[in-house]
């Protein structure tokens, strides 16, 4: 059954990463890029303190900060407890995927940290904004959505690995949603 499971996993991911073509390369390279996504996060910040002012901004500095580690620490432990090679070091799949990418990045891939940080705060966020930012989920979920899916079309990660840091991302961030309200009500009376 798990060979089956695999052998579909690797089916799908040679099926969605060979739909890239070079025309679309660039546009999924930016994607994949942690870095494009900052003019976002400088969004998120501002708005953060102008819904919410100076220290409750700060606290959910404090929570994104330790939802993040706590997101990558988890995808590290992952990556080396179950060592699934990435796509492209998979000697299974050579000369059959596109790797868009200039290096494949570290040995292992399952889950990708990319896929659970995105969805992390894209849950959180619309979990915090919502109220004053009418369509920000749809907008937050398809910039997580297509974060995930560039790591599948730069050839570095399989679809259970998505699928796996979509969920743990979704789920980390319900948790850490619960720990920030916790800490309002502890610290802000006016919450």
């Amino acid at each position: 059954m798990m060979d089956q499971l695999v052998q579909l996993d690797k089916d799908l991911f040679l099926f969605l990463n060979n739909l890239g073509s070079t025309t679309w390369d660039g546009f999924w390279l930016f994607m994949t890029d942690k870095f494009s996504s900052i003019p976002l996060y400088l969004f998120l910040l501002v708005a953060s303190y102008r819904n919410f002012g100076a220290k409750k901004t700060l606290v959910i500095l404090v929570t994104v900060a330790l939802l993040i580690t706590v997101t990558d620490q988890l995808a590290n432990f992952f990556k080396y407890g179950v060592q699934r090679l990435r796509p492209c070091h998979d000697t299974d799949l050579e000369g059959m995927l596109r790797l868009v990418k200039s290096n494949c990045g570290g040995k292992f891939g399952y889950f990708s940290a990319h896929a659970a940080n995105s969805f992390a705060l894209a849950f959180f966020f619309t979990k915090l904004l919502a109220f004053k930012f009418r369509y920000i989920g749809w907008f937050l979920l398809l910039w997580a959505s297509l974060v995930a899916y560039s790591r599948i079309y730069v050839g570095v990660h399989f679809p259970l690995d998505i699928l796996t840091g979509m969920g743990i991302g979704l789920f980390l961030s319900w948790l850490f949603t619960k720990l920030y309200i916790f800490a309002l009500q502890k610290f802000f009376y006016d919450f």
